[in-house]
């Protein structure tokens, strides 16, 4: 999972940990990923104070999520589960 606000990724990783446990599977983790950081330098004025610059951070939270012995009805769970708008999940088999 990733998202540009931890909360959002903890509170989803949670609601996920619920609905696989519930199903019988077993999961590890959240384990947090590095976060990665962008940093954009912008110019505050276009002519006059060239060296007057401003800097916009960008942060990427990553979390992930090991789910072993899943069966089809854990799949389904996790299917049907509503997460934030703001949280992206990559799925990998």
């Amino acid at each position: 999972m990733k998202s540009y606000d931890h909360s959002l990724v903890d509170k989803s990783s949670e609601k996920i940990v619920k609905t696989v446990k519930a199903t019988g599977a077993v999961v590890s983790g959240p384990v947090p990923l590095p976060t990665q950081k962008k940093i954009f330098t912008v110019n505050r004025a276009t002519f006059v104070n060239k060296k007057a610059r401003e800097q916009f951070q960008l942060s990427t939270y990553k979390r992930l999520l090991d789910i072993y012995s899943s069966t089809p009805k854990t799949i389904d769970a996790l299917m049907k589960l509503e997460l934030p708008s703001g949280v992206e999940v990559e799925i990998k088999v």
